[in-house]
């Protein structure tokens, strides 16, 4: 059987010894496979030679021509310049870095080819430091045959190095060594090149390549290896779904009475939405194999209710429910909401955070343990060792971006005996764009959340400098005069939590003194937990009209009267906070306003940010422009788990791809070696974030 190229090391290749296979492991190549996929960022034009007199300002080319003079200027720099001309034109060749034998090379009447970028000097066109070779007059010197790959590289590490090897790589293709795993009965109808094809053509185009689909990634060879990338991502999800539901997990049915009772004392009636939801969340649970489903719903659409119905569901079967929040402060927005509505039904809830010390967190763990506390709300805490509960029947994550997919996964071992696997519903009130849903939670149903109670009226957002603050302070004056409650948001300070919260106390103090009639509160992350729950529980009793915070008050905090925020240097924050943030105000009846006041001058993506929170309040667009403007690694807060690294897809621009890959990994059922390799291929050992 003929050795694939997984399976020859780089180190079979000429030239290279223990110190490059060293480099060549820095960049993830371990095989001629690797090397293989290891692909240009993007190619120049050594393929004609170019008229000087045509030269443009960057310009990337390969120019011919006599050398008229070399000298060392000794300006601010010492450097050696050196002037050539071809007939059309002259330019300066410019070198900082010189030894005495290259300046007298360059001597006048010899004819030199050069490549570089041409840009503005001193006296004209020149190139600085460009590479070049003695051409004799009388030889037809051939230029480059193809146009030549930029490769991703490392230090000490050159491209002439890098081309050299995928020159020898390129050899065992044209042998048939690399496989073709996505089987032709699934390739039928496509447009896209074979495999071998589209690897060899992008290491190296032709002439007549069209550069501009190559730069933009559109040229069928990479649209092709850009689908089967994305292949590889959907498959290992799929495999980390399988492997989830192997497990088994108790089904839920509940007799339904404790449900009602909910559904009774609620003081409003569940929007369509949320009842189509909370159906399709029951239905799940009642299977025999663990629910995995993603509740999407904007801010404000009533998420907490659903998730209530859920975990009143596995209480009623008897079994418990953990609900998880990545902050403090909205873990304990939810351990209130779940204690008003389900202590009144007989149902004990409790609380669990990293702050919780002593005999208190004892007796909490012994409520978990025993099977006393039905219902238990808590911070990431919950994946503490310590935390055993009695029997643990569905896990509730909010804002599961905030988590890692390792920490997610850790808390199915919590289930009974580590036999049966909890159901998890997973809420965010980031809405995610279409393309990140299909790809990053590939393992996870979806539901969405696509009303707002009854009463919302849409926040109003005005944008204005912080140079009118005055006027801004004079508009919070008169809404409190009104009866309505300010929030005042101090956003982050160089990454930094201690001057975040000295800056909000500052603010605070200034406030008071300009507003001296009004009740001012803050609110900010170093302070503890019961001293913010008192000055939350404040605001919403009315007692204050400002409230001062940093943005820690970004989820979960419910004041229907509040209905005006100033959120000063909304540059610094990304669109999904922002929108977070806005979310806090319109929860009434009454009009509502969000000021954004940005410190001029705003970068051009700062602009854009803020015009687009301007323009709409529809979290699935403000999702789509954020993962315009962020990518999908920030979007999804796994650019330190490396789920998202892609090498040659882009999510956004071959999202039209996703609907074809998700078809096809359903079919690879049928050939498990073939997607198993695919994985294997393209992810390689960072598959192992499924392997929890």
């Amino acid at each position: 059987m003929t050795a694939t190229l997984a399976d020859i090391p780089v180190s079979e290749l000429k030239g290279v010894g223990a110190a490059l296979e060293k480099k060549l492991h820095n960049l993830g190549i371990q095989n001629l496979q690797d090397l293989l996929f290891h692909l240009p960022l993007r190619y120049q034009d050594r393929t004609r030679i170019i008229p000087i007199g045509s030269l443009r300002p960057g310009d990337e080319s390969v120019i011919e021509g006599e050398v008229k003079v070399a000298d060392i200027s000794k300006g601010r720099r010492r450097s050696l310049l050196c002037r050539i001309q071809d007939g059309t034109g002259t330019m300066t060749l410019r070198f900082f870095h010189f030894s005495a034998a290259q300046k007298n090379n360059l001597k006048p009447g010899i004819r030199i080819r050069c490549f570089g970028e041409t840009r503005t000097g001193p006296s004209g066109l020149e190139i600085v430091h460009p590479e070049y070779k003695r051409v004799d007059s009388d030889d037809l010197v051939p230029v480059e045959e193809h146009l030549t790959p930029v490769y991703p590289t490392t230090e000490g590490l050159h491209q002439g190095r890098l081309r050299a090897l995928t020159e020898q790589a390129l050899a065992y293709l044209k042998r048939g060594a690399l496989q073709e795993l996505v089987p032709e009965a699934l390739r039928e109808n496509w447009q896209f090149p074979g495999l071998v094809d589209a690897v060899a053509y992008l290491h190296r185009p032709p002439v007549d390549a069209d550069q501009h689909l190559l730069l933009e990634g559109l040229h069928p060879a990479q649209r092709r290896l850009a689908f089967e990338e994305l292949l590889a991502h959907h498959l290992s999800l799929l495999k980390l779904r399988q492997k989830t539901r192997k497990k088994g997990a108790p089904e839920l049915s509940g007799s339904g009475e404790l449900k009602q009772q909910f559904l009774d004392q609620l003081p409003f009636p569940l929007t369509g939405a949320q009842q189509r939801v909370s159906e399709e969340v029951s239905q799940d649970l009642a299977l025999a194999f663990p629910m995995l489903r993603l509740v999407q719903g904007d801010v404000g659409s009533g998420k907490t209710v659903v998730a209530a119905l859920a975990a009143i569901q596995s209480v009623e079967s008897g079994l418990q429910a953990a609900v998880m929040a990545p902050t403090e402060i909205l873990a304990e927005q939810h351990f209130i909401n779940f204690t008003n509505w389900l202590e009144p039904l007989g149902v004990k809830v409790a609380w669990l955070a990293g702050k919780l010390k002593g005999k208190q967190r004892q007796a909490q763990l012994e409520a978990i343990r025993s099977g006393e506390a039905r219902v238990v709300v808590g911070t990431h805490a919950l994946f503490q060792e310590e935390v055993v509960f009695s029997d643990l029947g569905l896990v509730v994550i909010d804002e599961q971006h905030r988590f890692g997919v390792h920490q997610r996964l850790s808390l199915r071992e919590k289930g009974r005996n580590g036999e049966l696997a909890p159901h998890q519903l997973i809420m965010t009130a980031t809405p995610i764009p279409r393309t990140l849903t299909m790809s990053a939670y590939a393992d996870l149903d979806c539901s969405i959340i696509d009303e707002l109670p009854p009463g919302r009226t849409p926040v109003n957002t005005v944008v204005i400098a912080d140079s009118r603050r005055e006027e801004v302070m004079q508009r919070v004056r008169s809404a409190c005069a009104e009866k309505r409650q300010v929030y005042w948001v101090c956003t982050l300070i160089e990454e930094s939590e201690a001057l975040q919260c000295q800056a909000a106390e500052v603010t605070a103090e200034e406030l008071k003194q300009a507003l001296p009639e009004l009740r001012v509160g803050l609110v900010h992350g170093r302070m503890k937990p019961a001293e913010k729950a008192e000055i939350m529980q404040q605001f919403k009793s009315a007692e204050l009209d400002l409230l001062v915070a940093t943005t820690v008050i970004e989820v979960g905090v419910d004041v229907p009267n509040a209905s005006v925020m100033i959120i000063e240097n909304p540059e610094r924050l990304g669109l999904a906070q922002l929108h977070q943030l806005r979310g806090r105000v319109g929860r009434g009846s009454v009009e509502s306003f969000c000021v954004l006041m940005y410190h001029a001058p705003l970068s051009n993506q700062g602009r854009e940010r803020l015009t687009v929170m301007r323009e709409t309040t529809d979290g699935f667009r403000i999702a789509e422009k954020d993962l315009e403007l962020r990518g999908p690694g920030e979007v999804l807060g796994t650019r330190q788990t490396g789920v998202m690294q892609f090498k040659m897809a882009d999510l956004q621009r071959d999202s039209d791809l996703l609907t074809r890959v998700k078809t096809v990994a359903g079919q690879m059922e049928q050939w498990p070696d073939h997607a198993e390799s695919l994985v294997q291929r393209w992810l390689g050992r960072g598959e192992d974030y499924g392997n929890v």
